[in-house]
This record gives structure tokens, sequence and C-alpha cells, in this order.
């Protein structure tokens, strides 16, 4: 799942850089904060593919099998406690194929994640701290 990703995030890297985003190395993704204790220092932080710090836009890719295991809802929740995150980018694919015995299943994995998010912001019941989401599909 995180070899596919990277694959992905390879890819669009020199884009994202010349934009502005930090973007993961090979050596693993970007820390950001989350929490602060005494003295100011962190005390919590997440790990993240992609961060703008100019426009404050925290992006994620996710993989097939992390489409397929709801990392969505993980991503939206860790991208909402990030510091200085007013904007999420989430990529996914727009379809997940994979073998169940010899049969190919194809996951959804864009329109799931579109449904997911039309839900949270048009139920309103769920507050995320963003000026923005986008959801990409690839």
């Amino acid at each position: 799942m995180h070899n596919e990703s990277n694959q992905v995030l390879a890819i669009v890297k020199p884009e994202l850089q010349g934009l502005g985003y930090q973007v993961e190395t090979t050596g693993g993704q970007i820390p950001r904060p989350v929490l602060f204790g005494e003295g100011g220092k962190m005390e919590k932080e997440y790990r993240i593919d992609a961060f703008d710090q100019g426009n404050k836009v925290v992006l994620e890719v996710e993989a097939g099998r992390g489409a397929k295991g709801n990392a969505i809802y993980r991503d939206i929740i860790h991208m909402s406690l990030i510091v200085d995150a007013d904007y999420a980018a989430i990529a996914v694919p727009i379809q997940y194929r994979f073998n169940v015995s010899g049969k190919v299943i194809k996951e959804p994995a864009y329109s799931k994640g579109y449904d997911l998010l039309d839900a949270i912001f048009s139920s309103g019941r769920l507050k995320l701290p963003f000026k923005g989401v986008l959801l990409i599909g690839y």
C-alpha cells in the first residue's frame, strides 16, 4: 500500500515542489505538529506526504489498498488536528482493482471518498477546521 502511494507521489513530486510544497523523501514523511506542551515543546505530531507552508495545504496520497481500508477517515482526522492546516487535499485512485480467488474486484475508491466528504459537509454535524477540502482522483 505505502509503496503504491510513494510511486504516485514520486510522479507528482517535482510539480509539487515547484508550487512550494515540501514533499516526503525516501527517508520518510514530513512531521507536522499537533500538540505542544510546556515551553512550546512539540508533544504530538503526525507525518504527512506533503505540505505547502505558504498556503497551509496538507496533502495525503493514498494507494488502492489504503483507499479500500478507509484510510481517508484517518487522513481527515489527522489533517484536522495539524497546526496551521487551512486546506486538506487527499489523492485516491479512481478505482482500485484487486484479486479475490482469481476474480478481479473493483473498488470505487474515488466515489466512496466523494460520498464521505459530501456527507460530512452536507450534514453539518461534523465541523472540520478547513477553509477547503480537495479530493483528487488518479
